[in-house]
């Protein structure tokens, strides 16, 4: 089989590639930062209702997510993957639809309304993030091109979570009204334009994994209604096929221990600086603007320390910062630092000012307990969102080593389908348990008026904020000591799948053997389709 020609990306391709993150992250930025906050503060929804909102598409998604990927990996011989792509099929038709994320943030709606908008938009994102997920490992083999992909995405997602974070203080400051719904419709607006505008440059700066010779010379197939009848089977038994790769199990508790947490915490922490700092909107998001700016300069670290140590010293390295973060708010709860009221509501809304000795707002403690614990947590998260990530783009080849084939599409639908499912379960439950803890939502006629929470509410919400997230990273911890996918096992391994797609069956050393056996799991003896 002729190996097509090689094209090597440059810093364009990088960032066209990675700009779509300020879809992937963004989006995600604004539903787990805010859209809980807006339900019940400004809808009059209840902490469940809006658990059942944000956590029901999740589980839809069960079928949708590994669909299009499947799907997405078998149009390569059809004539839309020929002229259009498998994967930039989807992509183009998510681009005029995507606006369509501002109509989450209407207020005066009914549940029926928010669910069904949100189950929409969430559908849309789907059919953009898993092909979308799969081209930088189409369009580069390289172990360090590929960690500059995901450094790229990465950069792009904490930007666009600055922006998500800080968009509301620089709408209040302009159009006023601190505790305004409308905050939240302008903010979605513009990030609906925003998220069409980078699908578009998405689709025009990749490429598709491009045609052998022998691949040119198979003609497309016609439509075969008897297979297409057979998609969801083969689909579930390709999804469950890949789970039977070992450093895939191993990857996904990383990702979904350092995802999770952070799930939680998103949920949780508008309401816990809302009752326990007594913070409105604007040193919500304020805080939340520090925390993604400290994830972006964690980002930039973290992709030197993946390329020269590999994933799972800067995995622990980032649990250590959230876990301190995460006691440091407890102790603000157990301490309730005298004063410290006093001193935010002299603030006005401009929580920096508590840094300048020159204000009369000037507060060291006050602006300790704001900025340290906020600041601790994204060094820590930038590193949790960049690890999974990178790693996922050497995946593939792990799964080409048994069994012969690329399937992009397939992992990164289950990766999505695995973070759903799992994204779903966290904020339902983190929702429920705050709701049992008697959190009281906004009146709808009243909408943003403020309501004393009673001390149990209170205790529930600093509870679940902590316990949750350490609880999640711990599981993800203990699984990082086993996992050796680095630079140096990732070139062994390549080695190995050239050795075998030109005809090998045996190992070319006992130590490529074993570390080839640790990364898929498989006896070298059944690689490649042997199994």
């Amino acid at each position: 089989m002729a190996t097509p020609e090689i094209r090597t990306p440059t810093w364009i391709n990088y960032w066209g590639w990675g700009s779509g993150d300020m879809l992937g992250a963004g989006a995600q930025a604004v539903i787990t930062g805010w859209l809980a906050y807006f339900f019940i503060t400004f809808c009059g929804l209840s902490p469940v209702e809006t658990g059942l909102i944000l956590g029901l598409p999740r589980l839809l998604e069960a079928i949708t997510c590994p669909l299009i990927g499947y799907i997405s990996d078998n149009l390569r011989h059809t004539w839309i993957g020929r002229k259009i792509g498998r994967r930039k099929i989807f992509l183009i038709l998510t681009i005029p639809l995507l606006p369509s994320f501002a109509l989450i943030f209407v207020t005066g709606q009914t549940f029926a309304y928010y669910l069904t908008t949100f189950v929409f938009f969430e559908f849309l994102y789907t059919m953009f993030l898993i092909p979308w997920e799969t081209l930088a490992a189409e369009m580069t083999k390289d172990y360090s091109k590929k960690a500059k992909f995901a450094g790229a995405r990465m950069l792009v997602a904490q930007s666009s979570a600055i922006l998500a974070s800080y968009l509301p203080t620089l709408i209040i400051s302009h159009f006023g009204g601190k505790d305004s719904p409308g905050t939240f419709l302008i903010m979605a607006a513009i990030f609906g334009v925003l998220f069409s505008l980078v699908v578009l440059l998405v689709v025009l700066l990749t490429w598709e994994r491009p045609y052998t010779e022998a691949e040119k010379q198979i003609q497309p197939e016609p439509m075969d209604w008897t297979r297409a009848a057979m998609i969801p089977v083969n689909m579930f038994r390709d999804l469950f096929s890949t789970l039977r790769i070992k450093a895939f199990r191993q990857h996904l508790s990383l990702y979904l221990g350092g995802y999770i947490s952070q799930d939680i915490f998103n949920t949780a922490f508008p309401l816990f600086v809302a009752t326990v700092m007594m913070g409105a909107t604007l040193v919500i998001s304020q805080l939340m603007t520090t925390m993604y700016l400290a994830q972006l300069v964690s980002v930039m670290i973290a992709i030197n320390v993946v390329i020269r140590t590999g994933p799972t010293a800067a995995y622990r390295m980032a649990i250590s910062f959230v876990g301190a973060a995460l006691l440091l708010f407890l102790a603000f709860y157990l301490i309730r630092p005298a004063g410290f009221a006093e001193g935010l509501a002299a603030l006005d809304g401009d929580t920096f000012a508590a840094f300048v000795p020159t204000s009369s707002a000037f507060n060291p403690m006050v602006a300790f307990w704001l900025f340290v614990p906020i600041i601790l947590a994204g060094l820590g998260r930038g590193t949790l969102n960049f690890v999974p990530w990178s790693v996922y783009n050497y995946l593939p080849d792990v799964d080409e080593a048994v069994t012969g084939q690329r399937r992009e599409g397939i992992f990164a639908g289950v990766m999505t389908f695995v973070r759903k499912i799992a994204q779903s379960g966290a904020i339902v439950v983190t929702t429920s348990l705050i709701g049992l803890g008697g959190y009281v939502s906004a009146d709808k006629a009243h909408p943003g008026a403020a309501i004393v929470q009673p001390p149990e509410a209170i205790r529930a919400v600093v509870l679940v904020m902590v316990g949750g997230p350490i609880l999640v990273m711990l599981w993800g911890l203990v699984v990082s000591w086993s996992f050796r996918l680095n630079a140096r096992t990732h070139e062994v391994l390549l080695h190995e799948v050239e050795r075998l797609r030109a005809g090998e069956t045996q190992a070319e050393s006992p130590e490529s053997k074993a570390i080839v056996e640790n990364l898929t799991g498989w006896k070298f003896e059944r690689l490649w389709g042997r199994g």
